[in-house]
């Protein structure tokens, strides 16, 4: 079976949170099962795309309102990550360092998808699969099925996975216009409380619609940021799925990112002597707890609260532990944070302990990839709000 996984992220490439460490995985994983998995995200500009080797295998173009858009796909020449990874370059619109946060992202994303289904409508076969993954790329099922040119995907089976139902990638109904001329008579797909919304059009048009886990599927039966009714009106097709690890990507033993692997009969001792690495590196006293919380910085992981927790333990414990904030999002919590950073600089109150405050912007500045952190410290916050 040939799958077709469309995504935002894709762990090393690019990744914001664990959308990118699935995609990242799964692909290889069901390769090894026998099936042809592949992978296609826009080309952004970050060291993975500087660092390795492509192949140009086709060029197209497309309109989008009054735009018209060239784009190029490029493939990964040595197929590194376990899969065959593919790119799409459109100059301006793509190539930019950030993944998310532009006033634009709507245009963005709609001109990305566009690429996909344009260059998948050019083969001369057809994959049995696309599975799309989060708001980002939600739309692609319904330009495959009542978009004009290309109705003759829509024999195509597609799957739609909902990592984060927060964000749901809404547009006014002026930007119905950046899709490819479409089927009028099937806006009710697109609309959801009067807007367009891409995730309630790839829950409605997509066979099947997986989640994260069991349990996150149950949530969004109460809280799915009001989609609670579309997600009990399509049950039948929603399932819940576990998310797994990348065994190779998260194994100790192995990993070249640490300086000191170690097993489970050494962990103790491993984690001791890459801790000290990183508390050096940072002027961090090694013999305080390391706490790390690594993720985004927004409510749905609790984020919203670490300024003042971390704030009061800091105070109440005179100092006796590390901090080390790693993650990107919030402006406001991002600025609470940095507030704590200046106060424990000024207050002798607060002790010797240390808050660090990490690629806001990205992992420019890590020693290491975030996976590679957490087997370093001593505690790790896993947040979420509900």
């Amino acid at each position: 079976m040939e799958i077709i996984h469309v995504s935002a992220e894709c762990y090393p490439v690019a990744k914001a949170g664990g959308l990118g460490d699935v995609v990242g995985s799964l692909p290889k994983y069901q390769n090894k099962s026998g099936h042809i998995a592949k992978v296609v995200m826009p080309m952004y500009r970050t060291k993975f795309l500087i660092e390795n080797q492509f192949d140009v295998v086709h060029k197209g173009g497309f309109g989008l309102a009054n735009y018209w858009f060239n784009y190029t796909i490029i493939k990964e020449s040595t197929n590194r990550l376990g899969f065959d990874l593919y790119l799409v370059d459109i100059f301006g619109i793509l190539d930019r360092e950030k993944i998310y946060g532009y006033d634009d992202d709507s245009l963005r994303f709609t001109a990305f998808q566009i690429a996909v289904v344009n260059w998948i409508s050019k083969w001369n076969h057809t994959p049995e699969v696309v599975h799309v993954h989060d708001h980002h790329t939600a739309l692609v099922p319904f330009m495959m099925q009542h978009c004009y040119a290309y109705k003759h995907l829509s024999t195509i089976q597609t799957v739609l996975t909902i990592h984060n139902a927060e964000y749901q990638g809404w547009m006014d109904w002026d930007k119905s216009s950046y899709l490819p001329d479409w089927d009028k008579y099937k806006w009710g797909l697109l609309e959801w409380n009067k807007t367009i919304n891409p995730l309630a059009c790839g829950i409605k048009c997509s066979a099947k619609v997986t989640t994260v886990s069991t349990g996150y599927l149950a949530e969004l039966k109460y809280d799915a940021h009001g989609l609670e009714a579309l997600f009990e009106y399509e049950k039948g097709k929603c399932s819940g799925i576990l998310n797994g690890i990348d065994e190779e990507v998260w194994d100790t033993e192995t990993d070249k990112y640490i300086e000191t692997r170690y097993s489970v009969d050494d962990a103790k001792e491993g984690k001791a002597a890459n801790k000290k690495i990183l508390c050096d590196l940072y002027n961090l006293d090694t013999s305080k707890p390391l706490i790390i919380y690594i993720g985004r910085l927004v409510g749905e992981k609790a984020a919203d609260l670490l300024p003042q927790a971390i704030s009061d333990s800091i105070y109440y414990i005179h100092g006796s532990m590390n901090f080390l904030i790693l993650g990107s999002g919030d402006t406001h919590i991002q600025y609470q944070l940095e507030i704590g950073i200046s106060t424990m600089r000024y207050l002798p109150a607060m002790g010797t302990a240390g808050l660090l405050l990490l690629a806001v912007n990205g992992y420019k500045r890590l020693p290491a990839p975030p996976p590679k952190i957490t087997a370093i410290t001593d505690l790790l916050i896993m947040g979420k709000s509900f």
